[in-house]
């Protein structure tokens, strides 16, 4: 899941239980739609990417770097995963919303089409309920 720096989803790929989290990083890059607001061209990729040691892999920075993106990954056994918890909690925090969901903490569909489309009702819930407060 990739999120924005308030915890919104921007994009999701749902993999196997089997798959690394490092593996699925470009196609998940690629998922993020344009973000519309001010004028001009479309923002279509964040400025920067925090992610943990889990991501520390050439293939990883090599893919946010093609992508006009600057890698921010804790490098393993030279840097300490404090300076980055304070980046980490926010997809922590979505993480927890998504398990209120209790269809999305066990898995009980066996059709992948029906799991995505959940999924996809949970952002579009976090999104409607993070839109409720500013109106």
């Amino acid at each position: 899941m990739l999120t924005d720096r308030r915890g919104l989803p921007l994009a999701f790929v749902l993999t196997s239980a089997n798959v690394h989290d490092s593996v699925p990083l470009a196609e998940l890059l690629d998922a993020v739609v344009p973000v519309k607001g001010r004028r001009g061209r479309p923002r279509q990729r964040p400025g920067k990417l925090h992610a943990d040691k889990a991501y520390d892999a050439k293939r990883c920075r090599r893919a946010c770097r093609q992508r006009g993106i600057e890698p921010r990954i804790a490098r393993r056994g030279i840097e300490s995963s404090e300076r980055l918890g304070r980046y980490r909690w926010v997809v922590k925090r979505t993480l927890a919303w998504f398990a209120r969901m209790r269809r999305l903490s066990i898995r009980y569909e066996r059709r992948p089409g029906i799991h995505h489309a959940f999924t996809c009702l949970a952002c579009s819930l976090i999104c409607f309920k993070a839109l409720q407060g500013r109106f």
